[in-house]
């Protein structure tokens, strides 16, 4: 597998890439005015103690008080478990580690556990304990780290060694130790002289956490676009893995139109993602969780229906893992297979899931199938999912993703012209809506527009407008024959426009459908000019549409 990291650069953001075989599988991003938080180290006052939580709020010098639970405190009696108000009072101080960045409504949820990482190993100050990565397959290789661990680490502190040491020698692993000792030691001399809140430590930004995190042997590539960045990438490189230099690039200005990034992330945000087959992902992200649906859409398969169904499961394996890693969906997830008849195809599904999630450096945990045949995984929440990063809640349908129909629009309009005509004393009615709502009022030839009209007894111009809001209505009272004569039709006789043919006509099929602010022009022989713009000539004026015909350019 080919393995590439991009790092954008730009004034306002940086942008860390990770595909495989070409194709986006990570994206991480630092905006100037958008700081990560996760890693930070804070010296903080316990605002608040909650027993019925067991949890507490701590002032860290946020916009809103980190969250801590009574399993991330730590306590001289480890073996027993003690309430949250025999642990920590109201106006303590303490020193709290960010393990989960703020969103939402929520504050950061931190930690007194302290963890520092490095390229090699993560050094724990506050345990006592030696662990290797499972990711390192080899019994022996784990033997030969873990042995080297208990050596090189500080005694009564904490080491766990990361895949990446997997074949580093003594030296190595003793001067990262070393180093993030002394960090350490530095970060208590600090806490000892800083009043709470304060920051006392901060995580390494993004490109120097991508090349300790991320960038190793088995990355073929890590290329920028930026020329300082480049020779940052190399300085931080030849200190610790001088022979990893020769497979950094600086980039040409292309190159990230040719890896897609943009089209990407934007197709990361839609809620349906399309497999090559003609099945179909939709992905729901709510707070508390996140459900994938598996469709077979417009695939049909080429034998039985379970082979099609399988087939169809089996390649959504694959894009649902892309795609949490993607838009880095974290907490509980649960994925709607296509249901399967045969125990051995489910087997297999729930294998290659597995197997794929193995790429995933975030801890995840397949916890099977539930008896409605759904199945549940979670993933550990660290950072803000990718929507939550580039995508607020829509201001008109306050983050439903639904807003009123058109015909419900019209209805509430009515109700306001016909509640207006009762209380003012005017020859007509103005109506401006979006031109979609305006088609509902008008009514096929007018039809219920004159019913209106009949019914007030007043005129009543509608106005199709495409600044409108869908859910828009406004109305006011007409009190001069002038201005209703004005406002009657958006067009005049033999005048000539520049126009889109939008659809074919509903009774006549030769004929095309424009709209100018959701008055119809009627386009004599105008259908097979849809969706092209046309310059046509209004022959004849109506009420609620005007004939129109086709003039040669």
């Amino acid at each position: 597998m080919e393995k590439d990291i991009y790092i954008h650069v730009t004034k306002e953001e940086t942008k860390a890439a990770v595909l495989e075989n070409g194709k986006l599988m990570e994206i991480y991003i630092d905006r100037s005015f958008q700081k990560r938080l996760a890693g930070n180290i804070y010296k903080g006052k316990v605002a608040n103690v909650l027993p019925g939580m067991q949890a507490a709020f701590v002032s860290i010098g946020l916009e809103r008080n980190a969250f801590l639970y009574v399993e991330d405190i730590r306590s001289n009696n480890q073996e027993k478990a003690l309430p949250i108000q025999n642990l920590v009072r109201e106006g303590e101080e303490l020193l709290v580690q960010v393990v989960k960045e703020p969103f939402g409504t929520k504050g950061a949820r931190v930690t007194t556990h302290l963890t520092f990482p490095g390229r090699y190993v993560v050094f724990m100050p506050d345990l006592n304990t030696v662990g290797v990565s499972r990711r390192i397959k080899s019994e022996r290789e784990r033997e030969r780290l873990k042995k080297i661990a208990e050596e090189v680490r500080i005694p009564e502190r904490g080491l766990i060694v990361r895949t990446v040491a997997e074949g580093v020698s003594a030296e190595e692993l003793e001067r990262d130790v070393r180093e993030l000792y002394n960090l350490w030691k530095l970060v208590k001399e600090k806490a000892a002289r800083k009043s709470a809140p304060a920051l006392i430590h901060q995580e390494l930004e993004l490109v120097s956490w991508v090349v300790r995190d991320l960038f190793g042997e088995d990355v073929d590539r890590l290329l920028t676009n930026d020329q300082e960045t480049y020779e940052k990438i190399i300085e931080l490189v030849q200190a610790f893995e001088p022979s990893l230099c020769s497979r950094i690039c600086l980039a040409s200005s292309d190159v990230a139109e040719r890896f897609d990034l943009e089209q990407e992330m934007t197709k990361a945000l839609r809620p349906k993602v399309w497999l090559k087959s003609g099945g179909y992902l939709v992905i729901d992200e709510a707070e508390a969780l996140t459900v994938i649906d598996v469709n077979t859409g417009k695939y049909t398969g080429t034998k039985n229906f379970a082979e099609t169904v399988f087939r169809t499961n089996m390649e959504a394996v694959q894009e649902i893992v892309r795609q949490i890693r993607l838009r880095n969906l974290g907490g509980i997830i649960i994925i709607d297979f296509i249901d399967m008849e045969l125990l051995e195809h489910r087997n297999k599904v729930i294998k290659q899931l597995e197997e794929e999630l193995k790429k995933d450096k975030t801890r995840t945990c397949v916890l099977g199938l539930t008896q409605l045949g759904l199945l549940e995984l979670t993933r550990k929440k660290v950072r803000p999912s990718l929507s939550s990063l580039l995508e607020r809640s829509c201001p008109y349908c306050e983050g439903t993703g639904r807003v009123l129909s058109e015909e419900t629009v019209s209805m509430k309009a009515c109700q306001y012209i016909r509640s207006l005509a009762d209380q003012e004393d005017s020859l007509g009615i103005l109506v401006e809506v979006h031109p979609s709502v305006a088609a509902f009022l008008i009514g096929g030839g007018g039809s219920h527009l004159r019913e209106l009209e009949e019914e007030i007894g007043k005129k009543i111009i509608i106005k199709g407008s495409d600044a409108s809001h869908l859910e828009d209505v406004q109305v006011r009272s007409l009190y001069s024959k002038e201005e209703i004569l004005a406002l009657s039709a958006p067009v005049r006789q033999g005048e000539i426009l520049d126009v889109e043919v939008e659809e074919a006509h509903a009774t006549n099929n030769s004929d095309g459908i424009a709209r100018i602010h959701g008055y119809i022009i009627d386009i004599e022989n105008g259908r097979d000019y849809i969706g092209k713009r046309v310059l046509v000539k209004i022959d004849k004026v109506y009420r609620t549409y005007a004939k129109a015909r086709i003039l040669e350019r």
